[in-house]
C-alpha cells in the first residue's frame, strides 16, 4: 500500500523481454537501500523488486500489468516515479493507492498558470462514476485532486515542487500516463452496483 507522495525519481537502465513479460533495470538514489521481495511503486505500479545491483534494481511486469498500464511503452533513459511501500506508523499524506492501475488516460491539455501546472486527461467512459469533482485520483503514482470532472475527463493542478520532483515536468498533450482510482470509491460502487 502506498500513499501517492513520491519519494524519489529513478531511469530506466535496461529492459529485457522474457516471454510476454518484460523485465526493467532502475536506477535511483534509493534502489541500494531496497531489498528483494519489497514493493515498490513505479509510476504508480507496484512491482515486486527481484534483484538489487549497487544503484540499480529489477523488477518484472507480467502480461496483465503490461496490459493495463503504460509501462509497456518504456525505454531505456525515461524516468520513473518511485514510492517505497507506506509505514503503518506514519501520517498519510496523501491518500490510501494500491499500486493497482485501472486504466492508461491520455493528456489533452498542459497549462502553465503563471508558476503552477494544469493538466486535463480524458479516460476510458466505464470509470466515470469512479471520479469525483475534489476525489482523489492518483496519477503516474501521485495523489492528486480531480477537479472540472467531465463524463471520462478531469484536470489536476501542480504545484511547482511536485512538477520539479516527479516525471510530470515531461508530460504533453499526447502523453498517456497511469490512472488508479480511489479504493473507497471502488468499494462504494460495488456495492451500490453488485453483480
Amino acid at each position: 500500500m502506498f500513499t501517492g507522495i513520491i519519494e524519489n525519481m529513478g531511469k530506466v537502465e535496461r529492459i529485457e523481454q522474457h516471454g510476454a513479460n518484460k523485465t526493467f533495470w532502475i536506477s535511483s538514489s534509493i534502489s541500494s537501500e531496497l531489498k528483494a521481495d519489497q514493493s515498490l511503486s513505479h509510476n504508480g505500479v507496484c512491482l515486486t523488486v527481484e534483484e538489487v545491483s549497487g544503484n540499480m534494481h529489477r523488477v518484472t511486469a507480467i502480461e496483465e500489468t503490461l496490459l493495463k498500464s503504460n509501462i509497456c511503452s518504456s525505454k531505456p533513459g525515461d524516468e520513473m516515479n518511485l514510492e517505497r511501500c507506506m509505514l503503518m506508523n506514519g501520517r498519510l499524506d496523501g491518500h490510501i493507492v494500491q499500486g493497482h492501475i485501472d486504466a492508461t488516460a491520455l493528456c489533452i491539455d498542459k497549462k502553465e498558470m503563471d508558476g503552477s501546472w494544469e493538466f486535463r486527461f480524458s479516460f476510458p467512459q466505464q470509470f466515470g462514476s469512479l471520479v469525483i469533482e475534489k476525489g482523489s485520483v492518483a496519477v503516474n503514482g501521485i495523489s492528486l485532486t480531480a477537479f472540472n470532472v467531465g463524463v471520462n475527463e478531469f484536470s489536476v493542478a501542480i504545484i511547482p515542487y511536485t512538477f520539479t520532483h516527479t516525471n510530470m515536468k515531461q508530460l504533453d498533450a499526447g502523453s498517456t500516463v497511469n490512472i488508479e482510482f480511489d479504493i473507497i470509491g471502488k468499494y462504494i460502487q460495488r456495492m451500490v452496483n453488485p453483480l
